[in-house]
């Protein structure tokens, strides 16, 4: 069955990712729950949904193993994304990070593979083994997550670092300090951001202000917290969904649109930042 058609952005090195992706943090952790985090993920593959992101980090592995199972067969089908973490990002432990994933995931190669966040290894050598992966043909094409401005600018003057394909950040209504500095630096080297917790970990969905604009648009409140998220056409974003229903919803808000009435007043209700603001981080 073909998958149906949804907006697309497009990466440095040519890769073409779809806009909204699914999120695996806290999935494959618990066996009584695997049937139904299985078909989330089928069915987002199934509707279009083709980018995962996971990581080594994720329950020490068991996020990779769920999506290895779920991809086995369709390998081809998807845009798979994984993480290094920090302590292991040295030239020698990112290969060997890599290839353990590339185990637990039953692929030959990542599509892109990003350092989770900034550690004590010098970028110079996690980039370096990066580079190295990609010769030798086990990642597509690496980037990096939780990286603020200043580490982009810092990666830059790495031999190789201009190659980076993404930025994973936090960002979402609540936590709007990327729109500063980080998004216009992003959007000038075009380079593509990748959202992570576009509903901040569900407490969007809680908020009086998003339920209210949400019920007046016969949406619910995930729906517009994303969709808001995907308003910008240099975002994509991964939003973790564990059963289908939730899934079909997350899916949906790719059709919503927003006024400039209503963009005004989610302004008014979480207001943009007016000066830098730390990257905050999950």
């Amino acid at each position: 069955m073909t998958a149906p058609a949804i907006r697309a952005v497009s990466l440095p090195n040519g890769g073409i990712v779809p806009a909204l992706g699914l999120g695996t943090w806290y999935l494959g952790e618990q066996r009584a729950r695997r049937a139904t985090e299985f078909a989330a993920l089928r069915t987002g593959i199934e509707s279009g949904l083709t980018l995962i992101d996971t990581a080594e980090m994720y329950g020490h592995g068991a996020a990779e193993e769920l999506v290895g199972e779920v991809i086995a067969g369709r390998r081809d089908s998807v845009y798979l994304v994984s993480k290094v973490m920090p302590d292991n990002a040295t030239r020698r432990g990112t290969v060997e990070a890599c290839q353990a994933s590339l185990r637990r995931l039953g692929t030959d190669h990542l599509d892109l593979y990003l350092l989770h966040w900034r550690g004590r290894v010098p970028l110079a050598d996690t980039v370096a083994a990066f580079e190295e992966l990609v010769q030798a043909g086990l990642i597509r094409g690496w980037g990096v997550s939780n990286f603020d401005a200043p580490d982009l600018d810092e990666l830059a003057s790495v031999p190789g670092g201009a190659r980076v394909q993404t930025d994973q950040v936090l960002y979402n209504l609540a936590r709007r300090g990327p729109e500063y500095d980080l998004l216009p630096r992003c959007r000038e080297a075009g380079l593509p951001l990748m959202a992570y917790s576009p509903v901040d970990h569900g407490r969007l969905l809680e908020d009086p202000a998003v339920s209210d604009m949400a019920a007046a648009k016969g949406v619910t409140a995930a729906q517009l917290a994303l969709a808001w998220v995907l308003r910008v056409p240099e975002v994509f974003a991964i939003v973790k969904a564990s059963t289908p229903a939730r899934v079909a919803e997350n899916r949906a808000a790719l059709e919503i649109s927003f006024s400039a009435a209503e963009l005004e007043q989610l302004d008014q209700m979480f207001p943009p930042p007016s000066s830098k603001v730390p990257l905050e981080m999950l």
